[in-house]
């Protein structure tokens, strides 16, 4: 995988819309350790970086280009797919992203 996310846990108490002001995306990480999510945050500008790099079909985003996304704080690292972009209906800014580990 040529792609590396750096994200940082979702500090306890935070904020969406602070986040995003702060230049932050809130996102989640889905089968990581079995049904178990966890909450995250990471740089609206790599997401925005990543998005351009991953074909987009009407159906929706390629859910077979894998990339890799790293959490220090929690020392894991691991192959994951985009599961879900939502965005902003208004101003069609990034709103909230969703990654799912892929297995294998």
């Amino acid at each position: 995988m040529e792609i590396t996310i750096e994200c940082q846990k979702r500090p306890e108490g935070s904020k969406p819309n602070a986040l995003r002001r702060s230049g932050k995306i809130p996102a989640n990480l889905y089968g990581h350790n079995g049904a178990e999510s966890i909450s995250l945050v990471v740089d609206t500008k790599v997401i925005e970086r990543l998005l351009k790099q991953i074909p987009v079909s009407k159906a929706g985003f390629d859910s077979k280009k894998a990339f890799e996304v790293s959490i220090p704080e929690l020392n894991w690292r691991g192959g994951t797919v985009i599961r879900e972009v939502q965005k902003n209906p208004a101003k069609g800014s990034l709103y909230h992203i969703s990654f799912f580990a892929a297995k294998g």
